[in-house]
This record gives C-alpha cells, structure tokens and sequence, in this order.
C-alpha cells in the first residue's frame, strides 16, 4: 500500500507538469480520449498483475489480443451473429490461459519459456484465421457490438470504461475477498509452503493465467470494435503495458505481493505519460525510452526491498562451534 501511495502522488505531480505544459491537457475532450486509453492498459494490468502475483508472468497476452481481435473480426466478416462470434473468441482465448496454466504449473516448463512458446503460437492463430490478411469491415450488422465495446455510453461515460471498472471490480473482489485469491498469493509467496498447506498449485495457478487471457480477450475485442476490423499486429507490445501497469502499482515480480488499486495507478501514470508527453511533443522513441526507464526501476526498487525484507540467519555461538 506504501507504494500505491508513493505512486498517486507521482500521477498527481505528472499530471501537474504535463498540464503546465499545455492547459489543453486537462480539456474534457482529452480527457474523456486519455480514459479510453488507459482502459485498454488498466485490463490487461489486471491480467497480469493476476500472474505476477503467484510469482509468474505472461508473455502471449498481447499476442491473445491479437487473436481475440482476428478470430472475433473474422467471424463477423463470415456472417456469424456478433455476440456468438465473442462466445467463440472467448472459449478459444480461455483455453490459451489453460494451456499456459497447465504448462507452468503441470509440466514445470519456466513460464518465459512456457509463455513465449504460447504467445507464438497466439500470434500465429491470429495471422492463418484470415490467410495472413487483415479482415474487411466488419459492418453494419456488427454496430451493436462496437457500440458495446467502443463508441457507446452510459451516463455520459464511455462503455470502454465502464467495461474495465466492471473487470476491476469483480477481479478486485475475486483477489481480495475469497479464497481462490488467498491461495493464488500463498502461490507466489513460497509455493512449497502453499502446497503442503493443502493449495491445489495447479488449479490457482492456472486461474491466474485463464484471468490473464479472458482480460487479453476483452482487450482485442475492444480493439476489434474501435477499428471495425481484424488486424493481425493488434496487441503488439501489450506484454510491455502489462508488466509496466503492474510493476509501477507495486505488484512484486517476485510473487505473493500486490494489490489491484496499484494497477489502476500504474496504468494511469502509463496512459498520462504516453498522453503527456505526445502533448509536449516527445517523439515515440523518447516516450517509449522513458517509460522503459520507469519499469526497470519499478522492479530494481521491488527486488531490493524484498531482498532487504529477507531474514538473516543467526549467528552461532562461538561455544556451540567449537563443539
């Protein structure tokens, strides 16, 4: 919670300079633009952070956006009904998030490895579902769906956002107050002692990675409806926000540390930074060098603390070894 702290402030300062800088960042519009793009990072943080905390990570979740984002828009493209379209993404997103549960948890595979291994293969499903080309638009028929997804509001607020207030509470809720979330951090915090404590390893751990995959799916089906086609780079480098949404909120890459409040802290100062910096007029390359820095020294923080935090042994007495 310290680090929560530490780091609204930081948002609040940043969001100072950036609108001393120029006024027009605190307009409604943008605004009403930077909360848009702070969703998409907000769910797909809560994914990982999921992960993080049972002491793993997921690196197919930008390219699950991607397939989620082709098979979803490939599907209306054919015909099928919009919302039987999002039921199919989401059965083959889930099974990605089992696949990478089973693989960690099951077969002992290290999860960069593991989850490399899926995030190719995510990436591939999302290039063949079409022959390796975008989709078209995905029509009229499908206004409904990007109307959910995207474009439409409730009380004056875009459904985007509304979307991932509904993922956080809920995975909020899941994480903090049952018991699948207790054991997910009794998974990352020493998992031997969590498995001699009667936790199932392999069912929490592959919860926290099929949260992962539905939060990607979510994400690529926003995608999806803010374009009005399938593109087969969609999620590229959403590894990146995610890990950065997390870390920043002070979820430990360490495992069994973190709470979801610092998610949302973390994907603001993501989106306020990227938002901020393209108003003062900072390249891509610069913005992207910067935030790089903030997620390096994010996690350097976290392993020194948490190395500080580990308890020393005692020292022998001198009679004792001398016997």
């Amino acid at each position: 919670m310290g680090q929560v702290v530490t780091v609204t402030v930081g948002l609040v300062i940043l969001c100072i300079v950036f609108g001393i800088l120029n006024p027009m960042f605190f307009s409604g519009k943008n605004v009403g633009n930077l909360l848009r793009q702070i969703a998409p990072i907000l769910m797909i943080g809560i994914g990982q952070s999921y992960v993080l905390i049972t002491g793993n990570i997921d690196l197919s979740i930008g390219s699950v956006v991607g397939m989620s984002c082709m098979i979803s828009a490939t599907l209306m493209t054919k015909g099928v009904n919009p919302w039987a379209a999002v039921v199919i993404t989401f059965v083959c997103c889930i099974a990605v998030g089992v696949l990478n549960g089973q693989l960690v948890a099951n077969c002992k595979l290290p999860p960069f490895i593991a989850t490399l291994g899926t995030m190719t293969i995510a990436r591939g499903i999302a290039q063949i579902v079409n022959n390796n080309y975008n989709t078209d638009s995905i029509g009229e028929g499908a206004q409904g769906f990007r109307d959910f997804f995207y474009y439409g509001k409730l009380a004056g607020v875009y459904n985007t956002i509304w979307i991932a207030i509904v993922l956080w509470l809920v995975f909020n809720f899941v994480l903090s107050k049952t018991r699948t979330g207790r054991h997910i951090y009794a998974v990352g915090s020493n998992i031997e002692a969590a498995r001699l404590s009667g936790v199932n390893v392999i069912t929490s751990t592959t919860k926290a990675y099929v949260v992962s995959s539905i939060c990607a799916c979510v994400v690529g089906l926003v995608t999806c409806a803010t374009s009005g086609m399938g593109t087969m780079d969609a999620g590229n480098m959403y590894e990146m926000y995610a890990v950065a949404a997390s870390v920043i909120g002070g979820v430990s890459t360490l495992g069994g540390q973190g709470i979801l409040l610092g998610t949302v802290i973390g994907a603001s100062i993501w989106g306020v930074l990227q938002n901020g910096l393209q108003f003062a007029g900072a390249p891509v390359a610069i913005r992207n060098i910067v935030i790089g820095i903030i997620v390096v020294v994010s996690v350097l923080l976290d392993v020194v603390v948490r190395s500080g935090r580990k308890p020393r042994r005692k020292k022998e007495p001198a009679a004792a070894k001398a016997a």
